[in-house]
């Protein structure tokens, strides 16, 4: 009689392991944010959005080596307007985050990923895309007034910086292999962010606040941005942007948790 073998686990579907990237992304990119917060007395929203930016480029140039053969004219072009989305995406974030809860900021900028799940088929996805927006309301509270204006047209403005990076990040994930593209837009959205924050960096910059923002720039964008760009093979941006829906939830309790928001 022969002894009895172990039972293998199922592996997860590309669906399911989709989902679990895109949880773990939006996992640390806030705590990478709820972690920045600190030092924008010393550097300022833009200076620490620009020096992550940077070091991530670094980074990721290092980690992945991209070159030129593998890219076709047209990949190098979406690549460099998803860097200019990046770059976005991340300075109006952490400028709302100067004016907002985390929270409120997360719940604000969800508003890009829920406009692109807009485009998915189905009454059921519709269905999860009203709830999130009213979700959004809820979080936000605007009949009482005290969203900060400027703080959401920030917010706002990293929404829709997000909806473009959404749909350039699947363009570019399905067109060039790996981690490839990622390693192409990182580094311009790195030197864009730089050349915005430079003013703000120069005069207030140290060495360990060089370094620290190096740890966070591995934390957040590198980490999450990777794993995004993963996700996003596995799963259609529709659903990708209807599953962003728990990223408010997350971020108020990082939020509470990191910041005592």
């Amino acid at each position: 009689m022969s002894p009895l073998k172990p039972s293998r686990r199922p592996r997860p579907s590309g669906a399911q392991t989709g989902f679990l990237m895109a949880v773990a992304s939006m996992s640390t990119v806030q705590l990478g944010s709820a972690l920045t917060v600190p030092l924008f007395g010393q550097l300022s929203a833009l200076g620490t959005a620009g020096l992550r930016l940077g070091w991530a480029g670094v980074l990721l140039l290092i980690l992945v080596r991209p070159r030129r053969r593998d890219f076709t004219h047209r990949d190098l072009l979406a690549c460099i307007v998803l860097g200019a989305a990046t770059a976005g995406m991340m300075l109006f974030f952490m400028l709302a985050l100067a004016y907002l809860p985390l929270g409120t900021a997360s719940a604000l900028e969800f508003l890009g990923p829920l406009a692109v799940s807009l485009y998915g088929p189905g009454h059921g996805r519709r269905v999860w895309t009203a709830s999130a927006a009213i979700g959004v309301v809820l979080l936000t509270e605007p009949w009482h007034g005290g969203l900060d204006p400027l703080g959401a047209v920030y917010a706002l403005a990293a929404a829709a910086c997000w909806a473009a990076y959404i749909l350039l990040t699947q363009r570019v994930g399905d067109r060039v292999t790996g981690l490839k593209g990622l390693a192409v837009s990182m580094p311009i959205a790195g030197v864009l962010g730089m050349l915005i924050a430079a003013p703000a960096v120069s005069a207030h910059v140290t060495w360990p606040a060089l370094w620290a923002m190096l740890a966070l720039a591995a934390l957040s964008p590198v980490l999450p941005f990777a794993l995004e760009f993963l996700a996003l093979r596995r799963l259609t941006t529709s659903a990708f942007g209807t599953l962003m829906s728990l990223e408010p939830a997350i971020a108020m309790l990082i939020g509470l948790l990191v910041l005592g928001q």
